[in-house]
């Protein structure tokens, strides 16, 4: 079982370039930085993890900035988004972005996507809450063209573009792995769908462990494996009766979720993190 590490990268939180070495040098296998564009006042819409959302949800950097930040001074630590709001970006533009830090990493991106749940968030973009998922799996096939050919085109029902030219290629071959982010089972079904991995989050919609039964049945149904689809779980505690259990259920990669806050704050829980990593190994 690999270990990862999450956090809001903040501009008062510990540097994400700093975090990236500090994690990789404890034997951390990814960093995941997070995403919101921005966070509209009205609030109408619940934030899935509790009553009050946290400050750093609206504070939070520019995941592919922050990653490559993190590249340019790590050589072995993956980088990851947990999670890219595709319903929220341009894709030709994001396709670049993935590339560009791909290349910059030497082949280390993990491209982590999900569909969101603020719906005022993503009509600040034009985006349709009804219909997200819909014009997620068409940005992500799209990404999908430019990345693999010289002269992509794509035709759908919300994304279309001519045949364009636009370099660099990622590294990883044919692109980066895409890991879906979202609850069983309508996330389950979306990795299974058109991704590498699925990447829920323990503790929402009930006991996500006793998903991964059912979640082996829809990829036997769907003439994939485990090994196409692995499960990333965010979210886990640091404890090894967790973590026994993750492993046990056959969770692929955990990762544990760091607060936004300084070098003080951060290197404890990192080095409990890494504790209970070379505990379970």
């Amino acid at each position: 079982m690999k270990f990862g590490i999450t956090m809001f990268a903040t501009d008062y939180a510990i540097a994400p370039h700093e975090l990236a070495i500090e994690a990789e040098a404890r034997g951390f296998e990814s960093l995941w930085f997070p995403e919101h564009s921005h966070i509209p006042t009205s609030r109408k819409s619940p934030w899935p993890g509790g009553p009050d959302l946290p400050k750093w949800y609206y504070d939070t950097y520019d995941p592919f900035i922050a990653m490559g930040a993190a590249a340019v001074v790590t050589k072995t630590i993956k980088l990851g988004t947990g999670v890219c709001l595709v319903v929220q970006r341009d894709p030709i533009h994001t396709a670049k972005e993935v590339a560009t830090v791909d290349r910059l990493s030497n082949g280390r991106v993990l491209f982590g996507i999900g569909g969101g749940w603020n719906a005022e968030e993503m009509a600040d973009h034009g985006t349709a809450f009804e219909t997200r998922f819909k014009l997620m799996r068409e940005r992500v096939e799209a990404m999908k063209e430019i990345w693999a050919r010289s002269k992509p085109k794509y035709a759908g029902d919300l994304v279309k573009f001519d045949e364009m030219m636009q370099w660099p290629k990622p590294v990883q071959k044919p692109h980066p792995p895409i890991v879906v982010g979202g609850g069983f089972p309508h996330g389950a079904r979306r990795a299974i769908a058109y991704a590498n991995g699925w990447m829920p989050i323990g503790g929402r919609g009930g006991d996500t462990l006793a998903m991964i039964p059912p979640f082996r049945e829809m990829l036997k149904a769907a003439g994939r494996s485990e090994a196409d689809v692995p499960v990333t779980l965010f979210g886990v505690g640091m404890d090894r009766a967790a973590l026994e259990r993750a492993r046990d259920a056959g969770v692929d990669r955990v990762v544990f979720s760091i607060p936004a806050e300084a070098r003080d704050k951060v290197l404890p829980l990192l080095d409990k993190g890494a504790a209970a990593m070379k505990e379970m190994a």
